[in-house]
């Protein structure tokens, strides 16, 4: 994979020590905690953290894969995660305290489809259903692939760690989401030929240099909840609101594949997440994250959390990308390439 374009102090230190320009990093003087404000916006912390996380997936050019361990790397992903939890917690406190306020009424599964019914956030699905033209939905795709074109890989890191019959549940999402037994169905797939069936590069990672940071947060707080022990039920929380917030989005953008008469690989990855997703939805929500409270009461919060989580970072995701549809400029850094590169 090709080291992205630094974009500042934080993410040219790792770029340097992925492609092996240096051995050590240099000093670094990251913003406490306690005044994380704005980090999700912040393209030098989320480039960092990104090519962080990659790490337990790919090699970078230069030969990096000596490093996914590397104690100085793992220090500052540490410290950056934690700039990021910070941030997504000042964020999400209303949702998160309007959903415990409920605490002896309805259960859990219920209080979490009520946050996420009751959530207004931006959203794209419905431009891309009625007015988006064939290049926004090109757009769309690119956002998007920061994640689809490795779904669910995320997730499987907190499949361990969860107790028995959560774990069992998330197996059964897993086996779907990877083609319940046919490769040539895995949904990450599905997406790379609805990518390559608009001229778009299929290759994980090949879109990052135009991606801002509210994009490439959107799998970066998936690897914070899921590679982090002690996050692990603020992961299936998110992972629950994202399926709960897939479906009927999918049909739209299903929708609206058709109104452009796109190629009908793009509707096929669209149309078997309107189904499917509508299942997964109750799945983890009653199965996987009823079963972690049940494990463990004081999981709770985390689970509510993970949940409101993904609310606030897929809206502030979506906000600037509707944004600069509206007034009809990219909302890519740069204008992505359509053709396969």
């Amino acid at each position: 994979m090709r080291v992205p374009m630094p974009r500042g102090p934080i993410s040219t230190a790792v770029a340097e020590v992925l492609r092996g320009a240096v051995r050590d990093l240099p000093a670094l003087d990251l913003p406490d905690p306690e005044d994380a404000s704005g980090v999700l916006e912040d393209d030098d912390v989320q480039l960092a953290l990104w090519m962080l996380h990659q790490l337990h997936y790919d090699d970078f050019d230069g030969g990096a894969a000596a490093l996914e361990w590397d104690p100085a790397l793992i220090a500052l992903r540490r410290g950056l995660e934690d700039l990021l939890l910070a941030d997504l917690r000042e964020r999400t406190a209303d949702v998160v305290e309007a959903a415990r306020a409920e605490d002896g009424g309805p259960g859990l599964a219920e209080r979490l489809f009520t946050m996420v019914d009751s959530f207004d956030g931006a959203g794209t699905s419905t431009l891309l259903q009625r007015e988006a033209t064939a290049e926004q939905f090109a757009e769309h795709l690119v956002h998007r692939s920061i994640y689809n074109l490795r779904e669910t890989d995320p997730q499987v890191f907190a499949m361990p760690r969860l107790p028995g019959r959560a774990q069992v549940a998330m197996a059964e999402l897993v086996y779907d989401e990877y083609g319940a037994g046919r490769p040539d169905r895995r949904h990450s797939l599905l997406f790379a030929e609805a990518m390559e069936a608009c001229g778009l590069d299929p290759t994980p990672g090949a879109y990052v240099d135009v991606l801002p940071a509210t994009t490439l947060v959107i799998v970066n707080v998936m690897h914070l909840f899921a590679l982090r022990r002690d996050l692990v039920a603020a992961s299936v929380g998110h992972y629950g609101a994202f399926e709960a917030t897939s479906s009927a989005p999918s049909q739209r953008a299903s929708n609206g594949a058709e109104r452009l008469g796109l190629d009908q690989r793009v509707r096929d990855y669209f149309d078997e997440h309107v189904e499917a997703d509508a299942v997964h939805e109750q799945l983890v929500f009653r199965d996987v994250c009823e079963a972690v409270v049940e494990a463990d009461p004081d999981q709770e919060e985390l689970v509510l959390l993970g949940a409101a989580s993904c609310l606030v970072v897929e809206d502030a995701a979506a906000a600037p990308v509707v944004e600069a549809w509206q007034a009809d400029r990219s909302s890519l850094l740069a204008p992505a390439a359509q053709e396969a590169s």
